[in-house]
């Protein structure tokens, strides 16, 4: 399989560190992203890759670092976001400052991401994936803002599928359940809230930041080639499976 120039944002992530490790094990060439320079310095130092410090929900920073990317890299092939946020509370409880904040992470970022691709991406094609959550697609107590921004993501991915199918560039979403990162830690590291969360799952457990990553990887190689437009639920079969 050539050799991809891919580059990651959210690297330092549950998923994303996950991803950029699998990318990197297969023989692609990474350029990573994230907020915290620390973390973000000592993965790409493992795995050999630039590293841009960046903060997504800042105008500008998304385009900044696509450009350096590409620069480094001589090209992109690829752009994974693996950024977002989990805020769960009824509606009415949600502060202006909350919903802005979840659409800033989620929603804006994911349109700069599209943004910057469509003008970094388009003469050569490539693929770009983004993140949604099953929660988007099966109504969930208490997902008002994150469901309605991970819905947004998946209309995006549809229209801009369309939009630079001719060109070859494709767009994909990978709509997880609740997985073990540390971004879901306040929902797992109570016996409580894990098992109740579990017993959602027809699977009967939580997912595994490598599983999401596998399929990331696979929307990002010419395996998926001919996918285009899709959001692909990996989440132990919550959307779609009632078990008995």
């Amino acid at each position: 399989m050539e050799a991809k120039r891919i580059l990651v944002f959210g690297a330092t992530g549950g998923i994303g560190g996950a991803l950029s490790r699998r990318l990197r094990a297969r023989g692609d060439r990474l350029a990573l992203s994230a907020r915290g320079a620390e973390r973000g310095e000592a993965l790409a130092s493992e795995l050999d890759a630039p590293f841009f410090e960046a903060d997504v929900t800042a105008a500008g920073e998304v385009e900044r670092v696509a450009k350096e990317a590409h620069e480094a890299l001589g090209g992109l092939d690829g752009v994974a976001l693996c950024v977002g946020s989990i805020l769960l509370k009824p509606a009415h409880l949600v502060r202006d400052a909350e919903w802005d904040e979840t659409l800033a992470l989620n929603l804006t970022a994911a349109f700069r991401v599209v943004r910057a691709a469509g003008k970094r991406m388009a003469k050569e094609g490539g693929s770009v994936v983004l993140f949604s959550t099953t929660a988007a697609q099966v109504g969930l107590p208490n997902h008002e803002a994150i469901a309605a921004a991970k819905a947004g993501i998946d209309g995006l991915v549809r229209s801009a599928a369309a939009t630079y199918a001719s060109r070859g560039l494709r767009f994909n979403a990978v709509a997880p359940g609740l997985v073990k990162t540390p971004l879901a830690e306040h929902l797992t590291s109570r016996d409580e809230a894990r098992k109740a969360s579990i017993a959602m799952h027809p699977l009967g457990r939580l997912g595994e930041p490598e599983e999401v990553a596998a399929v990331a990887a696979w929307l990002l190689s010419e395996e998926a080639s001919w996918v285009t437009g899709q959001t692909i639920a990996i989440d132990g079969g919550i959307s779609r499976v009632r078990p008995r």
